[in-house]
């Protein structure tokens, strides 16, 4: 989403209320790793895990907000790295292939580059055979030539990078 969809031209905010819209962001955050983290899989007898229909919303846009946490806007991309984070734990394994190849295909340069990895640490604490699995994703993404060469040279070039 743009800045200008966020923040209207004209004066800036006071500073009260970015602090307090953190605050909320942070408490909403929160909330989201308990449903996350607390979503134990069903036992015998035991009903499913419940949804949480925000990530389930979420889980067709994890492009655009890899895309949003690269642009590595004030404090906007730390709750958006954590929200991707919690997005990929959620829908994963999927998801959390297709952000770690997301970031690593888009990411320009060092800064950006370390987002890809520090959610991977995050993930491969809960998350088996992730790296596997990303490289599949990686390796699936340029047999189909869902990417341009010029992309394709970045994805090596940060793959190198990392390794």
């Amino acid at each position: 989403m743009p800045a200008s969809v966020i923040t209207p031209p004209g004066p800036t905010l006071h500073d009260g209320v970015r602090e307090a819209c953190d605050r909320i962001i942070q408490l909403l955050l929160l909330n989201l790793q308990k449903l996350v983290y607390n979503r134990a899989g069903p036992a015998l007898g035991d009903s499913p895990p419940r949804p949480v229909p925000f990530l389930d919303a979420l889980r067709s846009h994890v492009r655009e907000l890899c895309v949003e946490t690269l642009r590595l806007e004030r404090k906007r991309f730390l709750w958006q790295h954590q929200l991707l984070g919690l997005l990929a734990v959620y829908s994963a394994p999927h998801c959390a292939s297709d952000a770690l190849f997301y970031l690593l295909a888009l990411a320009r340069g060092p800064e950006e580059l370390a987002l890809a990895t520090q959610l991977y640490a995050v993930l491969s604490s809960c998350l088996a055979d992730l790296l596997p699995a990303t490289v599949a994703t990686c390796v699936a993404q340029i047999h189909a030539g869902r990417l341009p060469e010029p992309q394709v040279a970045q994805l090596f070039r940060n793959l190198a990078a990392v390794v």
